[in-house]
């Protein structure tokens, strides 16, 4: 298992939780739960491991949804429609992950470089 993805998926995650101002205790707590469960997941399917970043983002996401509400919400539709989230897409979170609009299905940004 190579820690290097699982380092790289949680600065990736935790840039993008600190972009939208988001990088709170619950929220980096969240983090390290999803980053400790991928770590098993990543170790059991060595051919996996380009998932993970998007995995954890997704479980992040998950995890916020439940304790305090949608991250990361849409920035790029304005005021016109009403508050969305953004999704990781491809669904199983690689190799490339992306975050897209969920109204118009439009990428907004690569995974750690939400602004």
């Amino acid at each position: 298992m190579d820690n290097a993805v699982l380092f790289d998926a949680r600065a990736r995650v935790l840039a993008d939780l600190q972009a939208r101002q988001r990088a709170t205790p619950g929220a980096v707590s969240a983090l390290e739960d999803a980053v400790s469960a991928r770590t098993w997941w990543a170790e059991q399917w060595p051919e996996g491991q380009v998932y993970v970043a998007g995995l954890v983002a997704q479980d992040v996401q998950d995890a916020l949804l439940e304790t305090e509400g949608r991250w990361p919400v849409c920035l790029e539709c304005g005021d016109d429609v009403p508050q969305h989230a953004l999704y990781i897409q491809p669904d199983l979170g690689g190799p490339d992950p992306l975050w897209v609009c969920e109204e118009t299905g439009e990428p907004v940004a690569a995974l750690g470089q939400l602004g």
